[in-house]
């Protein structure tokens, strides 16, 4: 099956209640994880690309690996850019074959978030492919978005209206409570997201596809398995994931996850070092990072997004 946008996903995804993952990927074995977890449950899956594995793993090699994985499966499958910093940058992925971008102006003025949302969108519409906007900021780290706490700032829904219309977006990201990266909270904070924020924007956009950034749970069993052969993981707290399905079967028709398969890949490869110190061949232990990433994917189409037997 060839790639696809995400414009019916989501006509799907809103109507029926459910979420699809957009999981980010970095090299073959997380590529066929994510792949072979959404093919055994029949679920669409977004595979995206951020700054830093563009730099890490090279454009055009994340292209292929995906282009292979839907080779091997009979899945709805989304190549998507993740946090575009300027036009440039989604423009080069929309000509290389990316099936979806993110423009990511959240850190820019009102007024030139529109701007370049807009230019990015024109751009991309005339070449078929869809465009997702941010406005609010996450706080947190991923690759090079980096934004403190202090500096985090939600959505306002009396904004949304102004900007879906003026930049012409197929989706848009919303700042709600979550955060990037695995230390999303201090311990003795209640993780939550703010619901409240999403019933008001989705009023306000009715049928518009929402997507939420910085989902993953940072869940206790693989930083567990990490600080049992040798990591040093302490109070990493993420977004409960009974609040995730409850945004998602709202408006939420996109749920992005990385950290939680970065740990599971970590788990899996520190677990097997652990166990053989003798061993020097990746394909053992990125095969054992990869049984972890697939679990976790699994659990998270199940559990988190609802999107099993909707392919």
């Amino acid at each position: 099956m060839p790639l696809v946008s995400t414009t019916e996903m989501f006509k799907k995804a809103y109507n029926g209640g459910y979420a699809v993952g957009a999981f980010n990927v970095n090299n073959m074995e997380i590529v066929q994880a994510i792949t072979e977890a959404a093919n055994e449950l029949h679920s669409p899956v977004i595979l995206q690309c951020s700054a830093g594995a563009r730099k890490y793993a090279q454009q055009a090699y994340l292209v292929k690996l995906v282009e292979a994985a839907c080779e091997t499966t009979d899945i709805p499958i989304a190549l998507h850019l993740d946090h575009g910093a300027d036009f440039e940058i989604c423009k080069e992925c929309i000509d290389g074959g990316f099936t979806s971008v993110m423009i990511d102006g959240s850190s820019k003025s009102y007024d030139d978030n529109i701007a370049v949302s807009k230019k990015v969108a024109d751009y991309a519409h005339d070449k078929g492919v869809v465009v997702e906007a941010e406005l609010g900021t996450l706080s947190g780290v991923e690759d090079d978005v980096k934004v403190s706490a202090e500096n985090a700032q939600y959505t306002d829904p009396d904004q949304v209206v102004d900007f879906v219309q003026r930049t012409g977006v197929d989706s848009l990201a919303i700042a709600i409570g979550t955060s990037h990266g695995a230390y999303k909270f201090k311990p003795g904070q209640d993780p939550h997201i703010r619901l409240d924020i999403l019933e008001e924007i989705v009023q306000k956009l009715p049928g518009f596809p929402i997507v939420l950034h910085g989902s993953s749970s940072v869940l206790p069993k693989y930083v567990k398995i990490i600080n049992d052969n040798g990591g040093a993981l302490k109070d990493a707290i993420g977004i409960p994931e009974e609040q995730l399905r409850e945004a998602a079967k709202s408006a939420v028709c996109k749920i992005n996850i990385d950290s939680d398969l970065r740990l599971g890949m970590t788990a899996g490869i520190r677990e097997h070092m652990f166990a053989h110190p003798d061993h020097f061949d990746p394909r053992q232990y990125c095969a054992d990072g990869r049984t972890y990433v697939k679990e976790i994917v699994h659990d998270k189409i199940l559990k988190v997004l609802g999107s099993d037997n909707k392919a």
